[in-house]
């Protein structure tokens, strides 16, 4: 290792004697990264379903479920702006004490903080505090993302084969159909099995329980490659060491910026068809119960995992470039339509599944190269601690205030808003990926 490398810790040496002279083979990073990935959107994702289903009704009674669930999103914000803010704080335990010490901190309080929420009293036993120590769970949500981060997707990256590097970019995304699978069967199948008292009473608390075994899971998945001395090798090799904040914005401040606005299209359409259909069904659907929803959305993002990978073959074949640009023009005509017809998601069931299959298969192929797209500008030196912020910023910019931005418009001006907020999403994107010539020439 570096002159610059901290020095091991216990628990690395621990894993280290563990591991043995395990070599790290590629599809053993592609599990790793999938596991990682799948249970930090998991966390996400049960937050998010709640804010809807369970939220407005135990932390928030004292308003109408409008109210109540737009407050509920204020709160859901609060990890994306926080995420930065842990990037910044786990990089330096990095530099410090190791990635492995980062790592591990990091999913212990993912996983702690989501599973706490489970144990919370309602709004009713303690009043507003039960609403500020939700809000406080949030962002210890939102710092543990942040320090989440393990290297494992750039260093799948940058060992890939030139002409299969779009394959090897979409396999971390794959984590994100599979996390909102795992959180939407446990919410449907308590929906679909409980009363609504029951539900509210306890229901909702089991997949907030399960988020700390299931990081503790992805934890392991991820040390018995972070602790093996080739693991570390294949590190410095590459030089995917974190670097200071301030040395990365003196050096690219501009690609941070630019690469946070391509994937925009991606990120706006990311809650528009995860968290806001089913605030907009428990809030105006006289038809269709969540829990029936929460199985068409099971069945969406299958079809938006396939789609992701489905990505990684188009861009191996005409570059992840124009891979991004065919996916975010796809997205802007589907904006234009939601907002020439936009009923279509109204009480009409088949309409519902359309939109939402349409929009996860949009996702799935637009998601499924962002990563490549926020770190290709990035050299070595900056592209550990680089890729992590400018994936922070994107969600925060794209994604983070979606749902209750969505929701609002919706409610007060007509569906047909989501179209135009979502083609916003799909312009940045674009005029990102044409003004950029520096991407023109890496993808």
């Amino acid at each position: 290792m570096s002159a610059n490398t901290p020095t091991v810790t216990g628990l690395e040496r621990d894993a280290q004697q563990a591991m043995g002279d395990h070599k790290v083979h590629p599809n053993e990073i592609a599990i790793g990264v999938v596991i990682g990935r799948a249970s930090e959107y998991f966390d996400f994702f049960v937050f998010g379903i709640a804010c809807v289903l369970v939220f407005p009704k135990v932390f928030f009674p004292f308003v109408d479920p409008l109210k109540g669930t737009l407050y509920a999103f204020s709160i859901f914000a609060l990890a994306f702006i926080a995420r930065p803010v842990g990037t910044v704080l786990f990089m330096a335990i990095d530099r410090r004490h190791g990635r492995s010490v980062k790592l591990t901190t990091a999913l212990f309080l993912l996983g702690g903080s989501t599973a706490a929420v489970s144990f919370l009293p309602r709004y009713d036993s303690i009043g507003i505090s039960a609403v500020y120590i939700l809000a406080g769970l949030r962002i210890l949500q939102g710092l543990a993302l942040g320090g989440a981060w393990d290297g494992l997707a750039s260093l799948l990256a940058m060992n890939a084969p030139r002409e299969r590097r779009g394959w090897y970019a979409m396999i971390p995304q794959l984590g994100a159909p599979l996390g909102f699978m795992v959180a939407s069967a446990l919410f449907a199948f308590f929906l679909v099995n409980l009363d609504e008292a029951d539900f509210i009473d306890w229901g909702w608390r089991f997949p907030f329980y399960c988020a700390f075994t299931i990081n503790v899971v992805a934890l392991f998945a991820r040390l018995r490659l972070v602790a093996t001395d080739e693991f570390a090798r294949m590190m410095d090799l590459d030089r995917l060491r974190p670097v200071p904040a301030l040395e990365l914005f003196r050096h690219h401040a501009g690609d941070v910026v630019r690469g946070a606005f391509v994937p925009l299209a991606a990120f706006a359409l990311f809650h528009l068809v995860t968290i806001f259909p089913i605030a907009w069904l428990a809030l105006n659907s006289t038809t269709r119960s969540p829990g029936e929803f929460l199985i068409v959305q099971f069945s969406g993002a299958i079809v938006c995992a396939g789609a992701v990978a489905a990505s990684g073959l188009i861009a191996d074949q005409i570059g992840r470039r124009n891979c991004l640009i065919m996916s975010s023009s796809l997205i802007g005509f589907f904006a234009v339509g939601s907002i020439i017809a936009p009923l279509l998601f109204g009480e009409s069931a088949i309409g519902q599944t359309i939109y939402v299959t349409i929009g996860f298969m949009l996702l799935g192929l637009a998601y499924g190269q962002t990563a490549g797209a926020v770190s290709a500008r990035l050299g070595n030196r900056y592209r550990y601690t680089g890729a992590a912020l400018t994936s922070d910023f994107a969600w925060l910019l794209g994604a983070g205030f979606a749902p209750l931005v969505a929701l609002f418009l919706s409610q007060r001006y007509g569906l047909a808003m989501i179209g135009v907020y979502l083609l916003s999403g799909a312009v940045c994107s674009l005029v990102a990926l044409f003004t950029d010539r520096s991407e023109m020439r890496q993808m």
